[in-house]
């Protein structure tokens, strides 16, 4: 039976954004990240940190609620480097932050400077991952993104999915104290570029999850479209359909305004935002600004 109206609380030294599934879906901004950005990569090998700061004013104007900063640069001490990276971020904007490592020594280094309450990005069902990490976000009252998929496999069942899901909620809250507010499941949104049926097993996985359990989800948005053209349009098709399943946030890159505009819309049909208020004055806003120029 689930918990219902479970709100997964995030904060900074001044600002404070819930994730629920009564709630406006959360912009997580993804774009604080070297992955796959050879450019960005060397300046931070050579100390150059101009360009989060960039990435984070592109992410706050596209309308991010959450900043994801992710540092892993190979041959980088990286908890020195994430360290720096949400003490630069934390002066630069008072969203809170989303700490993405696959490195325990980078969290804790993270989570150590961080004012406010984080978001930790991420676990797996697998057991020694679970016992590495669960406890720093116990010690640091954060929340947690955890996978469902164990020993580096990713279940295409939904059933297994729900087992693993099921496996990580007990062991968080029973073992290791935290509330199930603070699980943030990622359902594993799957490219549908190789196959386009994964996108309705994951559907599924996130209904059951809602109506099972009432944890709030997330997941890594522009995935869902690697590989295929136009990705865009179909980002922007996909989050309001994922919405309706139960997502109620995602990590994406809100530089795009079709798909953020897409997920603000969902919004107002979902109930999320109370007479269009938002949606109207954003348009408000949009006016105004064009009128400016």
């Amino acid at each position: 039976m689930a918990a219902t109206g479970l709100h997964t609380v995030l904060r900074s030294a001044s600002r404070e954004v819930v994730i629920g599934h009564d709630r406006p879906f959360c912009l997580i901004g993804e774009r604080i990240n070297p992955t796959g950005r050879r450019i960005f990569q060397e300046q931070l090998r050579a100390g150059d940190f101009s360009a989060i700061e960039r990435d984070v004013k592109a992410q706050v104007e596209g309308g991010a609620d959450v900043l994801d900063i992710n540092m892993g640069v190979p041959l980088t001490d990286e908890p020195e480097l994430l360290a720096k990276a949400i003490q630069m971020v934390q002066e630069l904007t008072d969203l809170p932050i989303c700490i993405d490592s696959s490195v325990v020594e980078a969290l804790e280094a993270g989570l150590a400077v961080y004012q406010g309450r984080a978001l930790v990005n991420s676990i797996t069902a697998e057991d020694d991952r679970m016992a590495a990490i669960l406890p720093l976000v116990k010690k640091y009252d954060a929340a947690v993104i955890a996978l469902p998929n164990d020993h580096d496999e990713i279940p295409m069942e939904a059933d297994k999915r729900l087992d693993l899901t099921a496996k990580i909620i007990r062991v968080a809250t029973e073992e290791y104290g935290l509330a199930q507010a603070d699980i943030v499941i990622d359902p594993l949104a799957m490219p549908i570029g190789a196959d386009t049926s994964t996108t309705l097993v994951t559907f599924e996985v996130m209904r059951r999850i809602r109506d099972e359990f009432g944890v709030n989800m997330t997941c890594g948005a522009s995935n869902v479209s690697f590989g295929m053209p136009d990705r865009h349009t179909l980002n922007a098709s996909w989050l309001p359909m994922a919405m309706t399943s139960g997502l109620t946030s995602a990590i994406m890159d809100t530089r795009t305004p079709r798909v953020v505009e897409a997920v603000k819309a969902a919004d107002v049909f979902l109930g999320h935002d109370d007479w269009g208020m938002a949606w109207i004055s954003a348009h408000r806003a949009k006016q105004a600004a064009a009128a400016a120029t």
